[in-house]
């Protein structure tokens, strides 16, 4: 199979063949020599590669081809529209806003991360690259993508009959489970496409962190050797795991949504996950707390020993609850 090129000004653009499943990377870096570079590495893992040379192209290029991208590398620092205002325009765009961004940057410094952080970059690299870690944190974005899109279309499968629930309780324990219910459940809610991504995270964290007792470095080295998903569902089905749940209670109100989230673990410190923490924001995950508190829900409490959360969508009102197109 070959896939043809355009060029858009200096972009040079794949495009996507109908029959190509290929993961889409668009890389944008002002710096020739950076990009080559990039490219070089990705392309040992057979994704498909644009580079854009500057964000006026890079914009150019997203607002024509909205869905022909997994993940977007993108500089910070560069002339004319810098990466952080090509970032806060994608997040405003609703074809555009659920793409992973990556921020690539020379800046190390507390404050221009958390800038990055507040405009919706939820994973970093720092300049000078090293592949392996490249190669993770792209990687960790676009399975993240992925599982996000296919999350949003079993909930537009969900039976229009579920916007009539105002309470109902759940109990699950495999990865399928937790697909599956936030699908479900973010159905409920006035803006779906926000609320699964939080909801799949807590759900995760209750599962694998909770109940099966997976640490972040376990995750950590587990997302390096592409085994996460194996080893969640390994440890399932293990015999002292066969009766852990994680339960699930969905309340409605006038006022507000609300999701309550409880497993069997021994509870855990959650406050240091509430925000993306400059001293994290390389990881390959560890921003699912986070993302649910500061994107999903309009608040997020952790009660007891940290094994129980609830979720929280305020300001329901006629035409804004949980209706289905």
């Amino acid at each position: 199979m070959t896939c043809s090129l355009k060029r858009i000004g200096r972009i040079h653009v794949k495009v996507r063949e109908m029959n190509d499943q290929r993961p889409s990377v668009l890389v944008v870096d002002d710096e020739i020599i950076n990009s080559k570079m990039i490219v070089h590495m990705l392309q040992q893992q057979d994704y498909r590669i644009s580079v854009a040379v500057n964000g006026e192209e890079a914009w150019d290029l997203l607002q024509k081809t909205p869905d022909a991208f997994d993940a977007v590398l993108l500089d910070r620092m560069m002339p004319g529209i810098d990466g952080l205002e090509v970032l806060k325009r994608m997040k405003k765009h609703d074809e555009l806003k659920g793409i992973p961004v990556i921020i690539q940057t020379a800046m190390t410094e507390e404050a221009e991360i958390l800038k990055g952080i507040q405009a919706g970059a939820f994973y970093y690299l720092t300049k000078p690259y090293r592949k392996e870690r490249l190669l993770t944190v792209v990687k960790a974005a676009i399975d993240d993508h992925n599982q996000y899109k296919i999350l949003r279309e079993e909930a537009n499968n969900t039976a229009h009959a579920l916007s009539l629930m105002v309470r109902a309780d759940f109990s699950l324990k495999s990865l399928r489970e937790v697909d599956n219910l936030a699908a479900i459940l973010s159905k409920l809610c006035p803006e779906p496409d926000k609320a699964v991504l939080g909801l799949w995270e807590l759900l995760i964290n209750a599962l694998e962190h909770g109940n099966l007792g997976i640490t972040y470095e376990e995750k950590s080295e587990l997302i390096h050797k592409n085994i996460w998903r194996e080893e969640v569902n390994r440890r399932s089905r293990l015999e002292e795991n066969q009766d852990k749940r994680v339960f699930v209670r969905y309340e409605k109100s006038e006022d507000e949504i609300v999701f309550t989230i409880e497993d069997m673990g021994p509870g855990f410190d959650w406050e240091p996950y509430l925000e993306i923490r400059p001293d994290r924001v390389f990881d390959s995950h560890g921003r699912g707390i986070a993302i649910a508190g500061n994107y999903s829900f309009d608040r997020l409490e952790y009660l007891g020993r940290g094994n129980k959360v609830r979720a929280v969508i305020n300001g329901l009102r006629p035409g804004k609850g949980a209706s289905l197109p």
